[in-house]
């Protein structure tokens, strides 16, 4: 720890205080107010009842597996990051030589180097698992959907309570899908760590900011929020 810069410790603390201090915000302290996970969960309980009442159910599968292919694609890439950041570990000394040719790059040592490697790796480790759970969860999703009531049934308490459970098993899945995009988000945060830790502070903040208008204040929550969806959907979403 003594080759390590105090500068070093101090920004890594401020970055995982500022990434769970908003996943706490956005997940917790926001849950029930406008935001995109909000919005969508309304649309998401509007479409597991449109889903009822059809009885050719392709349409359904195809967008289930369309969400899938999102994910298996962010999950196959985290492996990959993995296995260069891993290689990096294994030839540091090549690495740091050459970053620090760079203008304006803080020097440091080759343990601040490898606190700085480990931390990205253990990012996408976290990264990794919430992507392959996410994944577990839309093909539990597939299996309900195989499950669900026939049209005939749609009004029924069961199908109701059916579809609110399916919604919900959605939700927990692109819940988990949002906190690994997030995650990607910071990991490029950390990467101004190498260049100097003043910078990584400075865009961990940046990252906050950028994160909290596309889940709070951006258009496309503006315009969601104008899609129209039954007074029904809305208050069985609530």
């Amino acid at each position: 720890m003594s080759e390590i810069a105090l500068i070093d410790m101090v920004a890594l603390v401020w970055f995982l205080v500022m990434w769970n201090g908003y996943t706490f915000f956005a997940d917790r302290v926001r849950q029930d107010r406008l935001s995109l996970l909000t919005v969508m969960k309304k649309h998401r309980a509007g479409w597991m009842r449109q889903m009822l009442t059809r009885d050719n159910r392709i349409v359904d599968a195809t967008i289930i597996n369309t969400l899938m292919r999102s994910v298996s694609l962010f999950s196959s890439t985290t492996l990959l990051i993995l296995a260069g950041l891993l290689a990096i570990l294994g030839s540091l000394d090549k690495v740091q030589a050459l970053v620090q040719d760079i203008p304006f790059v803080m020097q440091a040592s080759k343990g601040a180097w490898e606190m700085k490697i480990l931390t990205l790796i253990m990012i996408f480790v976290y990264t990794f698992f919430k992507f392959a759970w996410s994944l577990r969860q839309f093909n539990y999703s597939t299996i309900l959907l195989g499950a669900a009531p026939r049209p005939e049934e749609a009004d029924s308490d069961r199908a109701e309570d059916f579809a609110k459970g399916m919604a919900e098993v959605i939700a927990l899945a692109v819940s988990n899908f949002n906190r690994g995009m997030r995650a990607y988000y910071f990991a490029l945060a950390a990467l101004s760590w190498f260049l100097h830790p003043a910078l990584f502070a400075i865009s961990t903040l940046w990252v906050v900011a950028v994160i909290y208008r596309r889940e709070f204040r951006s258009q496309t929550l503006g315009f969601l929020v104008g899609v129209p969806a039954t007074k029904h959907d809305m208050d069985s979403a609530s």
